[in-house]
């Protein structure tokens, strides 16, 4: 047991290390809304496409829907850490550019309180903000002198939730999480002419101290002895969030700041209602194939105070997973084999030359492997998931984005309330 201890600390050491020093981020399109969008989905999620609405699995935490945590065993206990390394290309015309950034992506614990009663404890990112670029242009009726704007973003929202589930029939489980939703994103533009003279400093910070939900439920039909099918669905509850947004303006000559028509306003931004549906197909213990859907209500959500800047997302998703033997003498054999897909569309509604247009379509492909760990049981597992995601501007001449995606995640699976019998 107290080895044990000390294993789980020094990863929690090293994750709460990576917490602090990573750069989750470098996209110019989250200076729009609340960023990137983190979806519960773990690395073995990841791997599959991102499904999991009817996943049911005792050797992963599946955040994505409550009603999976009756699947944990009833001795064992689970404890699940990932992260992230990403590689992203820009080009916009002729300009490209890359970006490398690193982030932490979850944490959590799973246990079972009673036979029909699952418990869930865990962190994860909400959403990120991360950018830095600058655009030029030339000042109507003078030729040599430009006006130059730096566009600065960071920050994000994490949540800390803890679920559970309960099994009401044998096939039929229930669950819900609860979550505080804590951050701060901060915008800014810099504007600056060429010639020199003042800068102008126009500033946007977002506190956010609120709450997430999120409900679920999945039915599994035995079709025969060796397959079956599972129904999963999922809700989470759309709000304003509450908040402080706090926005004005500096002018400096690089010495000293004048504040101009700052104000705060408050409960400016929200979050959709999101329905989440998908269907498992399981044979036997060696392969599972899942298709998800997924709606996000946006329209109508608060974005700095105002309700038509976004619309709604789908995303649809397909994955796998396979097996082929569980307790194979080769360990080849017992190598967990992922692979997925996934396209969606945007939430945003991008202002261009005092016109709308639709934020970039998303499609993505995930290739994954579950490496069995000989860790005091033979339940432990190295989940390695490779990404490739391509972000397709609505406007031809608009910023593309092509990222690769390296996650590892790490889960201990050990029977930890078994009692040993001694001769």
């Amino acid at each position: 047991m107290l080895s044990k201890k000390i294993l789980v600390g020094s990863w929690l050491l090293a994750s709460s290390t990576v917490v602090c020093a990573q750069i989750s981020t470098n996209s110019p399109y989250t200076r729009y809304g609340l960023g990137d969008m983190f979806d519960q989905s773990f690395t073995n999620n990841a791997a599959m496409g991102g499904v999991g609405y009817a996943l049911r699995t005792p050797e992963h935490i599946n955040a994505m829907n409550p009603a999976s945590y009756t699947a944990v065993d009833s001795l064992s206990f689970i404890f699940d850490a990932g992260m992230s390394l990403k590689s992203s290309n820009f080009q916009e015309g002729k300009y490209k550019a890359n970006a490398k950034n690193s982030s932490f992506d979850y944490i959590g614990m799973q246990f079972r309180l009673h036979p029909r009663l699952g418990m869930t404890i865990g962190y994860t990112p909400f959403s990120t903000v991360g950018y830095n670029f600058t655009r030029s242009k030339e000042i109507e009726n003078s030729s040599d002198v430009t006006i130059s704007n730096n566009f600065y973003g960071d920050g994000g929202l994490q949540q800390i939730f803890g679920g559970v589930g309960f099994k009401i029939l044998d096939n039929l489980s229930i669950g819900a999480n609860i979550g505080y939703l804590y951050g701060k994103l901060n915008y800014q533009t810099t504007a600056s002419l060429s010639n020199g003279g003042d800068q102008t400093i126009t500033y946007n910070t977002v506190s956010i101290s609120s709450y997430n939900a999120s409900f679920g439920l999945q039915y599994t039909q035995p079709i025969n002895k060796q397959n079956e099918l599972t129904l999963g669905l999922t809700y989470s509850l759309g709000h304003t969030l509450n908040g402080h947004d706090t926005q004005g303006t500096q002018i400096t000559n690089g010495t000293n700041y004048s504040v101009v028509n700052q104000q705060q306003i408050d409960d400016s931004y929200g979050i959709p209602h999101i329905y989440g549906g998908g269907l498992a197909w399981k044979h036997k213990k060696n392969l599972t194939v899942e298709v998800d859907y997924t709606l996000q209500k946006w329209s109508g959500v608060k974005y700095n105070n105002r309700t038509d800047l976004y619309q709604n997302r789908s995303k649809v998703a397909i994955g796998a997973e396979f097996l082929p033997k569980e307790f194979g003498r080769s360990y080849l054999s017992r190598i967990r084999y992922r692979a997925g897909a996934y396209y969606a569309n945007s939430n945003l509604q991008i202002p261009v030359s005092q016109n709308m247009i639709d934020g970039p379509k998303e499609y993505g492909v995930s290739v994954g492997l579950g490496l069995p760990l000989k860790l005091y049981q033979r339940n432990s597992v190295l989940s390695i998931t490779g990404q490739y995601i391509h972000a397709n501007p609505s406007v031809s001449d608009m910023l593309s984005e092509n990222r690769f995606v390296l996650k590892i995640g790490l889960t201990f699976n050990e029977h930890w309330f078994m009692k040993w019998r001694v001769n």
